[in-house]
C-alpha cells in the first residue's frame, strides 16, 4: 500500500491537526493557495511534497511553484492543479488515475471515466460554512481509495 496525504488552500495557516493527519504519508500533495512557502518546508519534513501554485501564491518563493504537477509512483500517475476549471487535457486518455485540485474549498470525491477527481477542501482559515478538511489517498492492489477527513477545530 502507498499512502498519500492531500491538502489544499492553507492560505498561510498550517494547522497542527492537518500536520498530524499528514503523518504516516509516503507522499504529500498540496493543491495550491499555499500562502506561506514555509508550509511546504514543514510538510517536506513528513514526506516528499508535490505542490502547485494557486491564485494567491504571489510571493517570490511561491511564484516558482508550477501551475500543474504530476506525482508518479510505479504505475500510478496523478495530475495536480489548483483550479479544475483550467484542466486542459483529458485525464483518462493521458493515463492519469486521478486529478487533484483545490480552489473551491469544497471537498469532493467524484469518479469520471474511471478517473478520480479529488478536492480535499480547505485546510486553512474557515470560509463561509464549509468544513476544514484534508484528504488521504491509499493506493492498494492497483486501486485508489480516497478519503476526506474533516478537521475538528475551534
Amino acid at each position: 500500500m502507498f499512502s498519500i496525504g492531500v491538502i489544499s488552500d492553507t492560505h498561510g495557516l498550517l494547522r497542527p491537526e492537518a500536520v498530524e493527519l499528514m503523518r504516516g504519508s509516503e507522499a504529500i500533495i498540496h493543491a495550491g493557495d499555499v500562502g506561506d512557502p514555509d508550509i511546504l518546508a514543514q510538510l517536506e519534513r513528513i514526506a516528499p511534497v508535490t505542490a502547485v501554485r494557486g491564485n494567491i501564491d504571489n510571493a517570490a518563493r511561491s511564484k516558482s511553484l508550477p501551475e500543474t504537477n504530476v506525482l508518479e509512483h510505479g504505475s500510478l500517475r496523478i495530475y495536480v492543479l489548483h483550479d479544475v476549471q483550467r484542466l486542459d487535457l483529458k485525464p483518462s486518455i493521458a493515463g492519469f488515475a486521478a486529478v487533484i485540485f483545490g480552489h473551491s474549498h469544497k471537498p469532493l470525491i467524484d469518479w469520471r471515466e474511471d478517473v478520480l477527481f479529488f478536492n480535499p477542501g480547505s485546510a486553512g482559515p474557515r470560509r463561509f460554512s464549509l468544513p476544514i478538511s484534508v484528504g488521504r489517498l491509499a493506493f492498494r492492489e492497483g486501486k485508489l481509495q480516497p478519503e476526506l477527513i474533516e478537521l475538528k477545530v475551534q
